[in-house]
Order: C-alpha cells, then structure tokens, then sequence
C-alpha cells in the first residue's frame, strides 16, 4: 500500500491507475508518472510495482522522501537472471534540473537506503518514457474493453498458424475479410487480441499502415 497519500494538485493531474500488476488502484500525481505506469503495465520483464512504496528518513527533512515507483522484475527467460528492483523518482528533465538542490540530499539517501536493500535507485525522465512504445501501448487500450467471441479469436490465431506463426494486420485481413464492413468487424479483434498478449508484436516500432505479428513463443 502506498505510504503517502497523493493529495489533490491543481498544476498536475493526479489520479490513479488500474493495473493488471498491481492489486491496489495505484494513485499517480503528473502525466509522466501515469504514462511510465502504462509502459511498466506493458514490459513483460516488469512482475510488479508498487506506487509510493517507501518513506525514506532524510536529515532535515521532517516527513522523510517518498520514491515514487518500486518495480520489480522477473527472472531473464533466457539466463535465468533478476534484474535488481527499481526505486524510481519520474519526473521530468527541466523540473529536476530546477530543483536540483532540494532533491540532492533525497536522492542521496534513497541511494543508500536502495543499495542496502540490493535494489537500484535512478530517476526517470520523459527521455525514457515518451517513445513509440508509448503511443503504441496508448492505441492499444483503446480495445481493452471488446470483448470477441472465442470462435473468431480462434480463426485469427488459425490464420497466424497457417503463416507458420508470423503475420501481419494486412496479411491476416486478406484472409479473414472480403469486404471493408467485414475488415472493420475483424480489426477490433486483432487489435484486442495483441493487447491481451495473444498475439505479440514489436512495440518499439511505431504502428503503421502494416503491422507485424508473432505468435509467443515464435523467435522473430
């Protein structure tokens, strides 16, 4: 549970987040922080976090500092190694670079407060955030709520498997659909499909036109 309570801002948007790697509503008190929430919701080597994890006692400071973010990673699936948790501050560039002074003896004891727990501590900037990822993880919450029929989940996934595990919105379109009323039916689908991790693609790469597809488990 969050340590702090975020209270309400009226130079930032505060709110809270629904996570499927939380258990609890996960309050946010900027944009960035709301978006840096999304990218961790969408890393598949992110196994949880938690918002407002820990208060930190700092000399001269009488309520301590509070990190925003604790994340914590799941084992490499290749080597088998856990990447240290993360205790991060997300803020953006301009504003830490302002108020440089005043986080310093902060950020200097969340480093030793992180390090004798074996965890790392670093802040995080739009730099890190806002990128094509991020657009990409944006258009796919807008088919978080279609609900498809198993039936036509199956036909897509049939048609994946039928190009040896890897395709594209195009190729699976042409295959499933013959008139522009079915491709608008079909599209929905696929859509809600790679947002429940049924259907993987490269979220690095910004969404065009023609977007590639892979089954998991399928090497690209």
């Amino acid at each position: 549970m969050p340590v702090r309570k975020i209270p309400k801002n009226h130079l930032f948007v505060t709110g809270a987040y629904s996570s499927r790697k939380s258990e609890v509503m996960d309050p946010f008190e900027s944009l960035l922080e709301k978006d840096y929430l999304l990218t961790l919701d969408f890393d598949d080597a992110v196994e949880s976090f938690e918002v407002q994890p820990v208060r930190i006692p700092v000399k001269g400071v009488s309520r301590g500092y509070v990190p925003d973010v604790l994340v914590k990673y799941r084992p490499d699936p290749e080597s088998g190694e856990i990447r240290k948790p993360l205790l991060a501050e997300v803020k953006r560039s301009d504003f830490l670079k302002k108020h440089a002074a005043d986080y310093a003896p902060k950020f200097a004891a969340a480093q030793v407060y992180a390090e004798s727990l074996g965890w790392e501590f670093r802040t995080v900037d739009e730099t890190e955030i806002r990128l094509p990822r991020l657009a990409n993880i944006k258009f796919l919450r807008e088919y978080r709520n279609v609900e498809p029929q198993e039936a036509d989940c199956m036909r897509v996934l049939q048609a994946m498997a039928g190009n040896h595990g890897a395709s594209s919105s195009e190729q699976i379109l042409a295959a499933l659909a013959l008139t522009d009323d079915e491709r608008l039916y079909w599209l929905p689908v696929i859509w809600n499909m790679v947002f429940q991790r049924r259907l993987h693609t490269d979220l690095d790469t910004p969404f065009g036109g023609d977007v590639e597809f892979h089954l998991p488990g399928v090497a690209q």
